[in-house]
């Protein structure tokens, strides 16, 4: 039997860490990216049918850089509960989810524009680890150039009153950074601030 005092370690040094580039949107993406033929459609484009429940609403979101520039490369996913507050996930204890509901979803920014866009329902409110009930919000999960590792934020809405995530910030001035314009008709846009003055909260999760 080899004697492993025989082979000695070698440690390898670290790679080191690189920005997300054009191979995040094609292997995500691919119908966005021009290569057809690997699904219908990209998964996440599709979030609700004729039969969700909910008031159907349209979220546009733009990431901006430190210079005030959109993105144009970004790549978003947003998670979030149905109608009545339930997340589409098998450990869900409360009840079942809509079924017509995915929960899920995954956009690409415009490559003129930078916006990214989800056709989705307003979702309802989500217990907190104490039992309350947290103020109706969208999960949210940005890669794009300069970003080692994805960025998670929270989308709230403009008629946000009491929230126990929002109450813990240390600056309440900065809750800002985290809720949505809408402009009446179901429409919603929100921009998302990677540095600056307005640099959106990310949650370290």
């Amino acid at each position: 039997m080899p004697n492993p005092d025989d082979f000695p370690l070698y440690p390898f040094k670290e790679s080191p860490s690189q920005t997300a580039g054009p191979y995040v949107h094609i292997g995500l993406t691919p119908n966005f990216s021009g290569i057809t033929g690997v699904y219908d459609a990209d998964l996440g484009t599709v979030m609700i049918n004729d039969q969700t429940k909910g008031e159907r609403i349209t979220l546009e979101i733009c990431v901006i850089d430190g210079g005030g520039t959109p993105l144009k490369d970004a790549l978003v996913e947003i998670w979030q509960a149905d109608a009545d507050g339930l997340y589409n996930a098998r450990n869900e204890p409360r009840g079942e989810a809509d079924p017509n509901f995915t929960g899920w979803g995954r956009a690409a920014a415009d490559a003129e524009t930078g916006i990214l866009r989800f056709e989705t329902i307003k979702p309802g409110p989500v217990p907190f680890a104490d039992g309350r009930l947290q103020a109706p919000h969208i999960n949210v999960w940005i890669v794009a150039r300069g970003i080692n590792l994805g960025l998670s934020t929270r989308i709230y809405f403009d008629d946000t009153a009491d929230d126990p995530v929002l109450s813990r910030m240390d600056i309440q001035d900065r809750r800002a950074s985290l809720i949505a314009r809408g402009d009446g008709g179901g429409k919603y846009r929100h921009d998302i601030h990677l540095q600056g003055s307005l640099e959106t909260v990310f949650f370290d999760i």
